[in-house]
């Protein structure tokens, strides 16, 4: 459910905490007890607060353990990583456009009103982003949010792997320089187009929506590729190692 003021402020100061780098040491958060008392508001307030920042993918949490950072351990991270070795990003695309639409169908049919509110505010959070960093945190929030809301074990753990996958520095940063003010309002326009879509629980819709969207950056990934020099000799063909 949208956060009263309340607890819309207490998300905004834990988010400067967090941004500030103040638990980062010990990757964990204090309890909802003491950070209701420093914040001097109700328990509520804080859960809530800690709910949003869940959903849009920077805390997590573990019953009876607490709050942490980030995203928790990933038991296939080894196999990310052995993968990461033997593909491209293109690739990883192709395997994106496989599963992610058809996440998206199912979420027109399961994401709540609440879910889609949370997923309207990551897509104006992705447009608004101040830089690079932020506008990548945003994206993955978004379309993690889908897979999460797709309720489906199985391919949530593909688009897991994919995700940890297309994590890789290098790609990151050819992302970023494949992106400029044009493609990130084309970027949000289809992330409200498939916002919509599932909004009006139509899943053919938001199939087509985040095929149509996966597919614009695809292209836009591939200029930025063969204007970097990682095509080889064959054109489809790319090597991730920087070129010569």
């Amino acid at each position: 459910m949208p956060l009263n003021a309340t607890s819309s402020r207490v998300r905004g100061q834990l988010l400067a905490l967090i941004s500030s780098g103040e638990w980062e040491g010990q990757g964990k958060l204090p309890t909802e007890r003491a950070l209701a008392d420093r914040f001097e508001v109700g328990r509520r307030h804080v859960r809530q607060a800690l709910d949003a920042l869940e959903g849009e993918g920077l805390v997590w949490r573990k019953q009876g353990k607490g709050t942490f950072l980030g995203q928790p351990t990933d038991p296939m991270g080894d196999l990310a990583a052995k993968i990461t070795g033997q593909t491209n990003a293109l690739e990883v695309m192709e395997a994106r456009l496989c599963i992610e639409p058809e996440l998206t169908a199912l979420c027109a049919k399961r994401m709540s009103p609440e879910e889609i509110t949370r997923l309207r505010h990551l897509a104006q959070r992705q447009f608004e982003a101040a830089d690079p960093q932020a506008t990548e945190l945003w994206d993955s929030s978004f379309h993690r949010l889908i897979a999460q809301c797709a309720r489906n074990r199985p391919l949530l753990t593909a688009f897991s792997l994919l995700d940890k996958i297309r994590s890789n520095a290098t790609w990151v940063s050819i992302r970023a320089k494949a992106r400029d003010g044009a493609s990130l309002a084309v970027t949000h326009s289809e992330h409200m187009a498939i916002v919509e879509a599932i909004a009006l629980h139509h899943p053919e819709a938001a199939r087509h929506a985040m095929r149509d969207h996966l597919e614009t950056r695809f292209a836009a990934l591939e200029s930025e590729l063969r204007a970097r020099g990682y095509y080889e000799q064959a054109p489809n063909h790319i090597a991730m190692d920087k070129p010569a």
